[in-house]
């Protein structure tokens, strides 16, 4: 099973794009973020034509996610639970599909992590960098129940995480971001030291490798990037996993997003 998780920047902008990558790549599923759409809205046919079943948790104009596969859904949730009974989360960020394979359950997730800049003087006072924090939290507390049940799980998605030095092409200038500061990588280590494995790290040590440039000041052609889109297994994916790839070339299209794809190949 070939997983992919691409923060599409916009499917209306990106709707050809995807299509295109979708021919070629042909994963069986795909994991979305910033589709920028509400659900309605979301144009579904030309992806469905391609044999994918799709659902989405959309909002109008930011985030969103979504989910395409080619085997059909058993169930699907919306949105990460809240931790506190005042705790409240318009956002849509976070959707998890159950899907049966021949050698049992796979789950799969799509998130899109929150950015969490601008931190300012005092980062804790932010309203987005403490909300970064509070969701990577919920999403702590969800996955430590979802592993209890023992099955292949794949959180896919735009962490806005840069897990180490060599995940960015200039890491002094890039530390204090919120993408990159002691709270945030405290808390992706966290996430991992629950029983979850980062695909990529886990098979090669390789610097310098990256899945997100910016428009400006030509960082794409420079290869100024960052590498923030991550696939986190839980130990049974992790035993299956085959190989990781990352799709660069993409970046190189016609109105492409600023992330490309990166895939796994699971042995289900």
């Amino acid at each position: 099973m070939k997983i992919a998780s691409w923060n599409i920047n916009g499917i209306k902008a990106r709707h050809d794009v995807l299509i295109a990558w979708l021919k070629e790549a042909s994963p069986d599923v795909v994991g979305l973020q910033e589709i920028k759409s509400v659900d309605e809205n979301f144009p579904r046919s030309e992806i469905e034509a391609l044999g994918y079943n799709l659902e989405t948790h959309g909002q109008k104009g930011f985030n969103g996610v979504a989910l395409l596969s080619k085997l059909p859904f058993d169930e699907v949730n919306r949105g990460l639970p809240l931790i506190l009974e005042n705790d409240e989360d318009e956002q849509a960020r976070f959707i998890e599909g159950i899907i049966s394979t021949p050698s049992g359950v796979v789950r799969i997730v799509s998130l899109y992590l929150p950015n969490g800049n601008p931190v300012g003087e005092n980062p804790m006072e932010s309203d987005k960098y403490s909300y970064k924090l509070r969701w990577m939290d919920r999403l702590h507390a969800w996955t430590q129940e979802r592993l209890k049940l023992e099955e292949p799980l794949v959180l896919a998605g735009d962490y806005n995480v840069i897990p180490e030095a060599k995940d960015c092409h200039a890491p002094d200038a890039w530390w204090g971001d919120a993408l990159y500061r002691p709270e945030t990588l405290e808390k992706f280590q966290a996430l991992k030291n629950i029983g979850l494995t980062e695909a990529f790290r886990a098979s090669t040590d390789e610097p310098n490798v990256y899945t997100f440039w910016d428009y400006q000041a030509g960082a794409w052609p420079r290869n100024n990037g960052i590498r923030i889109d991550h696939m986190l297994l839980s130990c049974e994916a992790a035993d299956r996993l085959n190989g990781v790839q990352i799709d660069k070339y993409v970046r190189d299209w016609e109105k492409p997003s600023d992330h490309v794809p990166i895939l796994i190949e699971l042995d289900v």
